[in-house]
């Protein structure tokens, strides 16, 4: 029995258009996305397989297997609900979100100075994420690499965002810096400010 499922769009695959196509929506959701749903079933399977046969040398490589999948299949799920089409809420960080943006950060375009720098400046493939940080008591921007590689321990990520090629080439081919600049217009603010106060009052 699978344990993790992909979860449905919140919106038709056209419906961030103009700034991420259909296209790319359909191919990012239905087959990168499903891949790592299916590779982490898959990994979860073969550990079960491996602590009953007492293989337990297979154990590393099943581990990195499960931890890049499902790091995959996390953030997918984070970055599908952190979008909506423009214009159905706000265009800009609202309440405490605002303001807590403002205090580690001086503003909310010094924010995303900050954020769209990690994004652009990731070598290969990642992620750019606005995370809370619990010991610091404080919103971070981080740049994950692959799905799961430098994330601290305990970091709440509130705001996720694609570095992968998959999630622009056929649209913007290699200029990254239009592809962060043109998805701001579609950030769910409403989703990330949730996020953020979930994080910070646990």
């Amino acid at each position: 029995m699978a344990i993790y499922t992909l979860p449905e769009l919140p919106y038709d695959y056209s419906a961030l258009e103009p700034y991420i196509s259909g296209e790319i929506m359909e191919l990012h959701h239905d087959k990168h996305h499903q891949a790592y749903v299916d590779g982490a079933n898959t990994a979860l399977d073969k550990l079960a397989e491996a602590r009953e046969s007492g293989d337990f040398g297979a154990i590393n490589k099943l581990e990195k297997d499960l931890a890049f999948n499902l790091g995959g299949h996390v953030n997918h799920s984070v970055f599908w609900q952190n979008m909506a089409p423009k214009g159905s809420g706000p265009e800009a960080p609202e309440g405490e979100l605002a303001e807590a943006i403002t205090e580690f950060f001086g503003s909310f375009d010094a924010m995303r100075a900050q954020f769209n720098a990690a994004a652009t400046g990731i070598q290969g493939s990642g992620w750019a994420s606005l995370v809370w940080d619990p010991l610091g008591r404080r919103i971070q921007t981080l740049q994950f690499f692959d799905h799961q590689n430098n994330l601290p321990a305990g970091a709440t990520p509130i705001l996720q965002l694609d570095m992968w090629e998959h999630a622009f080439y056929l649209q913007y081919k290699n200029v990254k810096g239009d592809y962060v600049k043109n998805w701001w217009n579609v950030v769910n603010w409403d989703d990330v400010s949730a996020r953020f106060l979930a994080a910070k009052n646990a």
